[in-house]
């Protein structure tokens, strides 16, 4: 009998201002089986601020875990029982997020230094909810490169009740340096995420941050549970198509890039009749899905043109396809066909 393998296997990271219900359902067009995740949402915002605005999200999306950022138990708590209740798969706490804004509200990555108070909001969760409550976090805050604090961190939140850590391999830096600046600058380093699996075995372990190729993600996977892909895989999507096949021993995507491309038109045009969303919201999560092909750039060009904003979708999507096709083929492009 083969084993079962990790839910966590892998998963497309939470990604303020992109990881949207529009991106997730793009990249579920991709890959049926990897995990997906909600942007951070604020718990309070899931309390006052419009549950439904925060929480609905489209049917085909499962496998999908909702990340919160807080750090008030009760508040966490509600919040996450709202969001089973709305059929999330996994609630996840954002113990990562070093932006400014997070730290003034204490939580994100400025959690790590409570680690009590994270097992006290893991505790509060579980308590209310039957779906796996999991936790993001980094392997350390600042420059301090102190393995001893990321293990004990884990090893409270763990005595709480969790089982699952998604391990951005990175130290968050909490002064002097951007959100942007602390996905890139601290130094990644992997070998502690492998170190807590050695010392942790009975926990799912995934890792996060860098990784870019399937190179890197098949050894990761020699030593972890799972891989979790961040900008990778919004800027180069077509990569998610082989997913299914490489890491889940299943079927790769049976859409062509042209298919897909189609697939969200229609999207589009159900967004705009049922709920009035204008096709950019949905169509800018796209514009990698001709990452690197020849005429991608002026295929990517019209459809974030904001002087056809008004016109509908299928217009632009035609309109896209003749440029794309002259620049790469010489002719307007045949419907499936993909250049390179």
């Amino acid at each position: 009998m083969e084993p079962t393998l990790s839910p966590w296997r892998m998963s497309i990271a939470p990604m303020m201002d992109w990881t949207d219900r529009h991106c997730r359902y793009f990249h579920r067009l991709l890959t049926r089986q990897t995990l997906l995740y909600t942007e951070m949402v604020n718990a309070g915002g899931i309390l006052y601020g419009g549950t439904e605005r925060h929480l609905r999200f489209n049917a085909e999306e499962h496998p999908v875990a909702l990340q919160l950022g807080g750090n008030e138990p009760d508040k966490l708590a509600q919040a996450a029982r709202l969001g089973e209740q709305w059929g999330y798969d996994e609630i996840n706490l954002n113990c990562g997020c070093p932006s400014d804004r997070v730290q003034r509200g204490a939580f994100g990555a400025s959690l790590m230094k409570a680690p009590q108070l994270v097992a006290d909001c893991v505790k509060a969760m579980n308590d209310v909810v039957s779906v796996p409550v999991t936790v993001k976090h980094r392997i350390g805050i600042d420059k301090v490169e102190d393995y001893g604090f990321v293990r004990d961190f884990i090893g409270t939140v763990a005595d709480a009740g969790c089982t699952v850590f998604i391990v951005h391999a990175r130290n968050a830096w909490l002064q002097g340096l951007s959100p942007k600046e602390n996905r890139d600058i601290p130094p990644l380093r992997y070998e502690v995420v492998h170190r807590l699996k050695a010392e942790f075995p009975e926990f799912t372990i995934a890792i996060n941050g860098g990784i870019q190729t399937d190179e890197v993600v098949l050894e990761q996977l020699d030593h972890l549970d799972g891989v979790m892909i961040g900008r990778e895989a919004y800027h180069n999507p077509w990569w998610l198509a082989r997913w299914d096949q490489i890491y889940y021993g299943g079927a790769p995507c049976p859409l062509t890039r042209e298919e897909v491309e189609v697939a969200m038109v229609e999207y589009m045009e159900r967004e705009a009749a049922q709920h009035g969303t204008p096709w950019p919201h949905i169509a800018r999560h796209m514009l990698g899905l001709r990452h690197s092909l020849p005429g991608a750039r002026i295929w990517r060009q019209v459809w974030s043109n904001h002087l056809l904003k008004d016109r509908p979708a299928r217009e632009v999507h035609a309109l896209a396809m003749d440029t794309y096709g002259t620049f790469a083929y010489g002719h307007p492009a045949e419907p499936g066909a993909e250049a390179g």
